[in-house]
């Protein structure tokens, strides 16, 4: 069974266990560390590939849209050490420019058509905005929905939402 699919079934086990036993305190998620203590139960049983650690991003979210995306990925650290980390150089440069992550927000939110973008303040010109759009599409962030719209992947939602809160100070 891949890592993902074992910590998915031992978050699911443990969140039935924790519910039956005792109801949640309003700020659970942030009061415990059952995501992290999942993860170490998966190491354990990973043995010596897991002895140098991991890393579990997870999230389930509801867009302003109403739409909603369920997501996680974990990585073994000596493979991630191991790795060549400038292959991810053009997905952080797409992401580090204020007027991507305000279209990235607005698509999110519902606006998809280069026109709906337009209208908004300080985007810049129609030219300026398929630029942007461009280099997101090109880094993955967006694909094109047929018709001018835009949307961020599915597959991209949460890791987009994992790296904003990466970033914050």
């Amino acid at each position: 069974m891949e890592l993902e699919e074992r910590v998915a079934e031992l978050e699911r086990r443990m969140a039935a266990l924790e519910a039956a036993d005792h109801p949640a305190p309003a700020n659970a998620v942030e009061s415990t560390l059952w995501a992290l203590e999942g993860l170490r139960a998966e190491l354990a049983a990973a043995g010596e590939e897991g002895e140098d650690g991991a890393v579990l991003f997870t999230g389930s979210v509801r867009l302003p849209t109403q739409e909603r995306y369920e997501w996680q990925f974990g990585a073994f650290a000596e493979r991630l050490f191991d790795e060549d980390w400038s292959g991810t150089a053009d997905s952080f440069a797409a992401l580090g420019h204020p007027v991507r992550l305000r279209l990235l927000r607005e698509i999110l939110g519902g606006r998809r058509t280069a026109a709906e973008l337009a209208d908004l303040d300080e985007l810049g010109t129609t030219g300026q905005i398929y630029h942007h759009l461009r280099q997101l599409t090109g880094a993955g962030w967006l694909q094109t929905a047929g018709r001018g719209r835009h949307e961020v992947p599915p597959a991209r939602v949460v890791p987009l939402l994992v790296a904003l809160t990466a970033a914050r100070p």
